[in-house]
């Protein structure tokens, strides 16, 4: 197999991915078409009836309309903003009354939407923690949709195949496999949620109170989560969500590389015990979304078994880069967590919507969720049993098959490319680093860990200014974004406006981090003179 990850080509253009198919897949696919002959259309009234042979013609145009659009990428700017008209065309868009045929609705589709997307599909797209799709998991989608499986449980390819996934999941990351459990989700909000559920639930068990059955309205000392101040905001809406209110957050300071201080988490449990209330977990980040920074988790690990509290992972973007040899040390204590959020859907390049829930307690997962009695309990090879149901260890009954793009993306890459392509990724944001270091009107604002940068614009006039600089680098970015050239977010760090880039398309070079910072530069001069 081809490495995906490749520098750039002689002739400057961006890496191209080469995959041939073996005679022996050519074999294999030509028994499939044998096998899965298609026999004579049955006729059908409905009005979402289609034969096969319509449904081929109009897949073929939908894969050229695809294929087209990530071929051109590259040549288009990274974002076009919306007309006021053409945002009209869809808010004030009728339904029409008839139905329109396959061809109008493709047509719409390629002059109204393909010409203005959220720009993360372009290889200069620096902004938040969204990804380019893999192409192999668009073809996924598509077969996952063919499908449509209701992936709750039963004894169907679909469960295995997202067991299979999730496993892999673990293995990558170092997370305990026997007895732990794990479920692919919509992203790491939803995967935060289901792991303080369970943290909760364990608490309310060794206290000896039923929660599901009581709820928090009894007379309970107060339940409190302490989280680094660099947590994402999905760890305080499971708190609200989860009836703890805001109150029972504990913002716990950084340090000068943005990591939680330890001492301070200590002095606040001490605090919280000795005021009656009752602390239950702990919130950690592997990799954090504003700079990237991974937390201490080994010692994190340590106190929380001192105190008995439950370890919760923040690792929707970080945890991925465990697989850098070079960064993998920061995440050492990471298999000791009691449940970890990861979102495939952001360094992995699966297609949202692709996060996961991996707790390590298996069985106090089914607890917290489950409302099937035991004598009810699927068996395994009886009926439509299989392994227990999916919807028995999280809030969703009806879920769609979304392990069929983890599964494929994941062998086509396999380990090794992903850890090549993390490695690249780091790389760049460390030469992103330099050459902002190396900028005389340029200043780096953290520390770099993995592919996230953090660095401002600070032309000489108005050094010392923060109000000013604030001010100027929310018109740099501003102004980058409607000009589509490159893209690039902000991040606030102590109250500094940073341009914050992050690095995750596969596709990005040096070429285009460097295009990145000649554009900054020139429209800080040019905002500056003007």
């Amino acid at each position: 197999m081809a490495d995906p990850v490749r520098s750039k080509d002689p002739d400057g253009s961006h890496p191209t991915f080469d995959r041939s198919l073996s005679n022996q897949k050519e074999r294999a696919l030509s028994t499939v078409h044998s096998e899965f002959a298609v026999p004579e259309p049955r006729r059908s009234d409905s009005p979402l009836a289609m034969d096969p042979e319509e449904f081929r013609r109009l897949g073929y145009q939908a894969v050229d309309l695809a294929a087209n659009y990530l071929g051109s990428i590259v040549n288009g700017p990274v974002f076009s903003p919306m007309s006021p008209n053409e945002r009209a065309s869809f808010l004030e868009e009728p339904l029409a009354a008839d139905g329109r045929a396959p061809e109008e609705i493709f047509a719409r589709f390629a002059d109204a939407v393909l010409p203005h997307p959220m720009g993360n599909g372009h290889p200069r797209f620096f902004g938040w923690v969204n990804s380019a799709p893999a192409p192999i998991a668009i073809l996924a989608d598509l077969l996952a949709a063919t499908m449509n499986p209701s992936c709750a449980g039963g004894d169907h390819a679909a469960t295995y195949l997202e067991h299979c996934a999730v496993r892999w999941l673990k293995e990558m990351i170092g997370f305990p496999i026997e007895g732990s459990y794990g479920l692919l989700v919509s992203g790491g909000s939803m995967a935060s949620l289901v792991g303080l559920t369970a943290a909760r639930h364990r608490t309310a068990q060794r206290a000896g109170w039923d929660v599901r059955a009581e709820g928090l309205q009894g007379d309970r000392p107060r339940l409190v989560l302490y989280h680094s101040e660099e947590i994402h905001n999905c760890v305080k809406k499971a708190a609200e969500l989860l009836g703890l209110g805001s109150s029972a957050l504990r913002s716990i300071p950084v340090d000068d590389r943005f990591k939680l201080r330890t001492d301070a988490l200590r002095a606040a449990i001490a605090a919280d015990r000795a005021a009656g209330r009752q602390p239950f977990a702990v919130a950690a980040s592997a990799g954090t979304v504003a700079t990237g920074a991974i937390d201490p988790i080994a010692d994190i690990a340590d106190i929380c078994a001192e105190e008995d509290l439950w370890l919760h992972v923040d690792g929707a973007y970080g945890a991925a880069g465990i697989l850098d040899p070079n960064v993998a040390p920061l995440y050492r204590g990471l298999g000791r967590a009691d449940s970890v959020a990861l979102d495939p859907h952001k360094w992995l390049n699966v297609p949202l919507e692709c996060g996961c829930a991996l707790v390590r307690h298996g069985d106090l997962l089914r607890e917290t969720f489950s409302l099937v009695p035991a004598y009810l309990r699927t068996e395994p090879d009886k009926g439509f049993g299989g392994l227990p149901w999916f919807s028995e260890y999280g809030f969703q009954q009806s879920r769609g098959f979304r392990a069929l793009k983890l599964w494929m993306t994941l062998q086509y890459a396999g380990r090794d490319g992903y850890a090549a392509l993390i490695q690249q990724h780091n790389r760049l944001a460390r030469h992103l680093a330099a050459s902002v270091e190396a900028a005389p009107d340029l200043e780096l604002l953290a520390p770099v860990e993995l592919s996230i940068v953090c660095f401002r614009y600070v032309p000489d006039s108005l050094r010392g200014d923060e109000d000013q600089l604030n001010a100027l680098n929310k018109m740099i970015m501003e102004t980058i974004q409607a000009e589509g050239e490159t893209f690039v977010t902000n991040a606030s760090l102590h109250g500094t406006f940073a341009l914050r880039a992050c690095i995750l398309h596969h596709a990005t070079t040096a070429a285009d981090v460097d295009a990145l910072v000649e554009v900054v530069r020139r429209v800080g001069g040019r905002l500056v003179a003007g």
